[in-house]
């Protein structure tokens, strides 16, 4: 049984960080939840230190604070080095924006992209970026490629939330068809992103970076605008160039385990 206002709290601390410098009304549309109930939260928050409004006007933004709670995930930090010139010779030879995603409970989070670096966005995508782990190209090759440990775990939390990410993501797993072929083509498709700031402009393809031992590192992705091309095309033309890099990504950070042994 979830907690509701824990719950409130997080969405609250979650707008803030995605969309600060953000007013009290932002936040309360983005965490969707009323105007009082986000006022409350907000200056909770004020009072523990995580966020802080701009002194020349009305709008909330995450403190360094907020940094501390994601000390237990440092160690993906030299996945995050190792891969970034790769993704950005990727970005340069396809053209479309790429990213790197790893697993935060039931979302998957952006560590990096090339948003930045082309044209070719709608919006640029920062570190931190969440999407629901069932309703993206990324997280679904997540869920094909993780231990079962991990996949047990995923499943029991959408078994305990009843929400439309947490049915889409049972659905998925209900049998092995999905993630049988995704494993089998290895790569990932997402039609029409629904959890961005363009619903329906934009599609996506996502690869596993795994270890040399086996191990699923991350998940890399590229988006492209849906009228651009078909799904089929953009398959055609980018899951090699995908793949091709994930790979090297791989290596990378197994020379780098070497050099730390």
């Amino acid at each position: 049984m979830t907690v509701r206002a824990i719950s409130r709290a997080i969405a609250v601390l979650s707008a803030v960080n995605r969309d600060g410098p953000i007013t009290m009304m932002g936040i309360a549309r983005a965490a969707q939840i009323p105007y009082p109930t986000a006022s409350r939260i907000v200056h909770t928050l004020l009072d523990e230190g995580l966020i802080e409004r701009e002194p020349s006007r009305k709008r909330y933004r995450v403190t360094s604070l907020v940094q501390t709670l994601s000390t237990g995930f440092q160690h993906e930090d030299a996945l995050v080095s190792v891969s970034r010139p790769h993704i950005e010779e990727l970005c340069r030879q396809i053209g479309w924006p790429v990213a790197l995603a790893t697993r935060v409970g039931p979302r998957m989070m952006l560590r990096d992209s090339t948003h930045n670096m082309t044209s070719l966005t709608f919006s640029n995508y920062y570190p931190g970026f969440t999407l629901p782990i069932s309703e993206c190209a990324t997280g679904k090759v997540f869920l094909s490629h993780c231990e079962k440990e991990d996949l047990e775990m995923i499943i029991d939390g959408w078994t305990a939330i009843d929400n439309e990410s947490s049915r889409s993501g049972l659905v998925m797993v209900g049998d092995d068809f999905m993630l049988n072929k995704i494993r089998h083509d290895g790569y990932a498709i997402q039609a029409r992103n629904t959890h961005n700031a363009e619903p329906g402009k934009t599609s996506s393809l996502a690869v596993p970076i795994i270890s040399e031992d086996g191990r699923l590192l991350a998940a890399l992705g590229m988006v492209y605008f849906v009228s651009a091309m078909s799904i089929d095309e953009a398959a055609a033309e980018f899951v090699k160039p995908l793949k091709a890099c994930a790979a090297k990504i791989a290596e990378a950070v197994q020379e780098q385990s070497v050099k730390a042994a």
